[in-house]
């Protein structure tokens, strides 16, 4: 595997995954080949975001009519080091990288079923004001949130 830019150390990297969210490839996510099609990791990635970002709990507040504040996906990264094919089951890990002001670094690991990495990537989400548009810091209890110890591997 090449050098990925956003990881150091690809073993040490792996090791500090604990979240993940399980999923098995449908035949309409997949191409006239029979694999994954490129567009469908991102989706994946969305999927065990947002559960990750709800078992945080935070989802259910941006969700709220009330609320002030919601997440925006700044910028997204996919690179592709193994083919998937149709229902393959797959872990989709995710864990928070960096914290920022109002931002958050979240890396992406996808699995196949023998444990090889398939898919990782990365993301920037920030959290904006839903009137102004404008990035919002974050709280000092969501700053723990983010980096409380790795979660425990849920199933």
């Amino acid at each position: 595997m090449g050098k990925l830019e956003y990881i150091n150390d690809i073993v040490e990297w792996e090791k500090e995954f604990a979240y993940f969210y399980p999923l098995k490839v449908r035949f309409s996510e997949t191409d006239m080949f029979g694999h994954l099609n490129n567009t469908v990791p991102f989706v994946y990635f969305e999927q065990a975001r947002i559960d990750y970002l709800k078992r945080k709990g935070l989802m259910q507040s941006w969700l709220q009519a009330e609320s002030e504040t919601m997440p925006v996906v700044a910028d997204l990264q996919c690179d592709f080091l193994k083919q998937i094919f149709f229902d393959e089951e797959l872990k989709i890990f995710v864990k928070v990288d960096d914290v920022g002001n109002s931002s958050i670094d979240l890396h992406y690991m996808v699995k196949n079923e023998k444990g090889e990495i398939c898919l990782p990537g990365r993301s920037t989400i920030v959290q904006i004001s839903k009137k102004m548009g404008k990035s919002v810091p974050w709280t000092g209890d969501t700053k723990k949130l983010f980096h409380e110890d790795r979660e425990v591997v849920y199933k």
